[in-house]
């Protein structure tokens, strides 16, 4: 049987943004919102991956939907999650697709206003946004979390930068809120080991195969028409070990350039264009 809708109750936050942002922990010091918070409807959901990778995304919206049923047999769903992989993969995107799916608000967090140079500020601050977690049902989203969660062993900060990891430790530890804790990472090799044992479910979100780069080329182009026909192929060939990000913004690109040359459809050229534009952009950031 298909698992149901989760219902929503009273505690959810609102999606009307300034009853939101009152709800929203502050900084102690300077009283800055420690977080933003975006309602379900609002986000991007729509994922093209590979077969083992959707498998275990559906694991976790199955599990959240069926928590209850769950519960009667003493048994937890997965509520905490690590996403990791090369930038652009689609790591935010699956916090969004998880925020989406179980009709929870995403309260992404600020490192920004999270830390600060008052001893013990930055660990009361993560604090205050996981109380805030438990009392307002979300995903909450820890988004590159190696920014706060480094190896303590590599760190030559011996001071603030390791209490606030052992306080991510502990609320890791202690973690009971309702919703969902997703973090990202780019150089999962570089977190504090510790910390892996504290999450449910850890995994790769891979750059797309060829199947999924032409997936992910049609479904982004679904809104326009195609000039002619598309060697998709060539295309998938040329985009071989693109991150995701990349071949929806290919796809864009060319839709973009065909609505600007007054075109009322895309064609092959546009593609073609926009892919080795974005080719030679890449090229030229690495070489610098």
């Amino acid at each position: 049987l298909k698992a149901p809708r989760p219902r929503h109750d009273a505690k959810v936050a609102p999606s009307s943004p300034g009853r939101s942002l009152k709800e929203l922990p502050l900084s102690r010091r300077l009283g800055e919102s420690l977080a933003t918070l975006q309602p379900p409807e609002s986000l991007e959901h729509h994922m093209v991956l590979p077969p083992a990778t959707e498998e275990k995304f559906a694991r976790i919206e199955a599990e959240y939907a069926a928590r209850e049923r769950l519960g009667v047999y003493g048994l937890q769903p997965r509520r905490t999650i690590l996403l990791y992989g090369p930038p652009g993969c689609g790591k935010s995107l699956g916090a969004k697709r998880l925020a989406w799916s179980t009709g929870l608000p995403l309260m992404k967090v600020r490192f920004d206003a999270l830390l600060s140079s008052y001893f013990g500020e930055s660990a009361a601050n993560l604090r205050s946004i996981f109380t805030a977690a438990k009392e307002t049902p979300c995903v909450l989203l820890l988004d590159e979390c190696d920014f706060i969660a480094r190896s303590r062993t590599n760190s030559r900060d011996i001071g603030e930068a390791s209490r606030i990891v052992n306080s991510l430790l502990q609320l890791m530890e202690e973690y009971d809120a309702p919703g969902l804790l997703v973090a990202t990472t780019n150089v999962e090799s570089s977190l504090d080991s510790a910390l892996f044992r504290r999450f449910d479910d850890v995994f790769l979100v891979p750059f797309p195969g060829p199947e999924q780069v032409e997936r992910l080329l049609r479904m982004t182009l679904s809104a326009v028409e195609l000039e002619g026909t598309v060697d998709w192929a060539d295309l998938v060939r040329r985009l071989k070990g693109a991150p995701a990000a990349m071949v929806v913004k290919a796809a864009r690109d060319a839709a973009k350039a065909a609505v600007l040359i007054g075109g009322r459809s895309v064609s092959e050229a546009n593609l073609l264009q926009s892919v080795d534009d974005l080719q030679k952009a890449q090229g030229a950031a690495e070489d610098h």
